[in-house]
């Protein structure tokens, strides 16, 4: 469980730097400021609201609010997995491995 617990922590981490560094990227790229300008040549405001949604904020809080639940997640999934590992190779025998010198 602990160890399932580090890695995901580690994998939420990596989620959160990735996010930003794409948006980063787009944004330096002037991908969002494009997508507005056509948007206003067309003339729809209501999808002009929606590019409020690809503030660097919004996305990096939505960025961390999917790694916690990635952290808690994990941490289940990999203690039942282990649970269960542990159940099979009790009821199995587990696997032997036996060195001899000859």
């Amino acid at each position: 469980m602990r160890l399932s617990f580090l890695l995901s922590i580690a994998a939420g981490i990596m989620l959160v730097v990735a996010v930003a560094t794409v948006w980063f990227v787009l944004d330096r790229m002037y991908v969002f400021s494009e997508i507005e300008e056509l948007l206003a040549t067309i003339g729809s405001a209501s999808f002009l609201e929606l590019m409020q949604l690809l503030e660097f904020d919004r996305v990096m809080s939505l960025a961390a609010i999917i790694a916690v639940l990635d952290v808690l997640l994990l941490t289940v999934l990999g203690a039942l997995a282990a649970f269960l590992y542990n159940l099979v190779a009790a009821l199995v025998g587990g696997l032997s491995v036996t060195f001899t010198d000859d």
